[in-house]
């Protein structure tokens, strides 16, 4: 064992100068020159590992080029073999006035890398089947369940690298995602960006006052016939969308995969979309940023605004004037499309909301709180997920307009299985893996022109 390999390893170059600084340090590096490469290689490996600056940036150079030869390359003669972000000014889809929406990323995309291999399977059973480790007609040389094994694993190869296993047919995955869409709260009102490589800068406007300017520079003057132009420029400010990686994992019996894998399949495509779709939601809502999506609820979001309680409010309460204060901090171009994301324990206090008058009170009306339609407050649709925060805590409310979340989604789906950790009770692991990214548009709060209180499109109530 080396002296060094007690050494806290540097991940910069900013510590690796900080160490060779400190004499102490110094000394055990360069005690001798098998001590010092020694050293250096833990440095260089370190700076090379999964995870880092340089490691990403790698990766997705590599990922850019592979693209770009298959669009060269490909035989249709389309340049669009990645579907990129729809930047159209003048879109006029389902959400005017955005650059995109989420039926981008849930609904079948003939240019996503799965599209390649759709011709192989007559269903999802097929393909389960045919992806199993133990099915025998795979390891038969010649046979057509070995041909589709063989091209599976080399789509999965070229299109995802890093995840290992097969990728799933496109046909499968916008299946599976439009199942998970059904039982999502964040992604149907995300702005959801495809991605073609594991990293992709996205534009965000720089902006925290609308006093003098607009979309972090932007300014509009009257002025007279012939007069000079006054200059502006906007300022931007760069998110990167990463693509996590997110694993479901399942064990069956392999009798049941013997004697039904239909069974299987079925049960597939009917729970991992409900467990995919409930792990994303909890990530874009409270995840940490830290090898997962950054949520918009909790402090860490910076663009958020934590409405303060009332003088005098009892703990583990929502009153009336809460709500009317959150509904005052939103953008005024977001109260159409923001919608109130609940606790159900805050259910109760909604339902008892009442109005003072004088000595009295008379309740608040929420609409539809027994019809089979939303329940709406103030007009807006009421969303209860247990996702939320606790009741008392800060985001148990939350009143948030979804289309300023970005969804970075890679479009692709690896499904691998082994019998490895079940090997004694004789059933098989399988797991499924889809990569994405979440955060927030905004970066920070808005100063109205007016100089008022800061609004913002996520608005939630502070801790009572």
């Amino acid at each position: 064992m080396a002296e060094t390999d007690t050494l806290p390893v540097p991940k910069t170059s900013a510590e690796l100068a900080e160490m060779v600084g400190e004499p102490a340090t110094a000394k055990k590096i360069f005690s001798s020159a098998a001590e010092t490469v020694a050293f250096m290689d833990r440095y260089a490996a370190a700076r090379q590992s999964p995870g880092t600056d340089l490691h990403l940036a790698v990766e997705t150079e590599v990922q850019r080029q592979m693209v770009a030869f298959y669009k060269e390359k490909d035989a249709a003669g389309g340049a669009d073999v990645i579907r990129r972000l729809n930047l159209d000014p003048q879109n006029t889809g389902r959400r005017a006035g955005m650059m995109t929406s989420h039926r981008q990323g849930t609904a079948y995309n003939p240019k996503a890398p799965g599209a390649k291999v759709d011709h192989l399977f007559a269903d999802a059973t097929d393909f389960f089947h045919t992806a199993w480790h133990l099915n025998q007609d795979a390891g038969i040389p010649g046979s057509q369940t070995a041909a589709k094994v063989a091209e599976l694993r080399n789509a999965s190869t070229v299109a995802n690298p890093s995840a290992g296993g097969y990728l799933v047919p496109e046909r499968l995955r916008s299946l599976l995602a439009d199942i998970a869409l059904e039982q999502a709260v964040v992604r149907p009102r995300a702005t959801v960006v495809p991605m073609d490589s594991a990293r992709v800068p996205f534009p965000a406007i720089d902006v925290s006052s609308h006093a003098t300017s607009l979309y972090g520079g932007m300014t509009a003057y009257w002025g007279e016939e012939a007069a000079a132009f006054t200059e502006s420029s906007a300022a931007f400010k760069r998110i990167a969308l990463e693509a996590r990686k997110l694993t479901g994992l399942s064990y069956v019996s392999n009798e049941l995969l013997q004697d039904s894998i239909i069974s299987f399949s079925a049960l597939v495509e009917r729970l991992w979309p409900r467990v995919l779709a409930f792990e994303e939601d909890y990530a874009f809502m409270t995840g940490s940023g830290v090898g997962e999506p950054l949520g918009f609820i909790g402090a860490g979001n910076d663009a958020a605004v934590a409405v303060a309680v009332e003088s005098g409010q009892f703990t583990q309460t929502v009153i009336f004037p809460n709500i009317v204060n959150m509904y005052s901090r939103m953008l005024p171009s977001s109260l159409n499309t923001a919608v109130w994301i609940i606790a159900p324990n805050v259910i109760p206090q909604l339902y008892q909301l009442s109005l003072d008058v004088g000595t009295g009170g008379a309740p608040v009306f929420i609409m539809n709180a027994a019809g089979t339609g939303p329940m709406t407050l103030l007009g807006r649709p009421i969303i209860v997920s247990e996702k939320a925060s606790a009741l008392g805590t800060r985001g148990d409310v939350s009143f948030v307009d979804l289309s300023y979340y970005l969804i970075g989604d890679r479009q692709i789906m690896a499904v691998t299985s082994s019998t490895d950790h079940r090997f004694s009770t004789d059933e098989t692991a399988w797991r499924i893996i889809q990569r994405v990214d979440g955060r927030p548009w905004l970066t920070n709060a808005i100063t109205p022109r007016n100089g008022g209180p800061t609004l913002s499109a996520f608005v939630e109530l502070e801790t009572r």
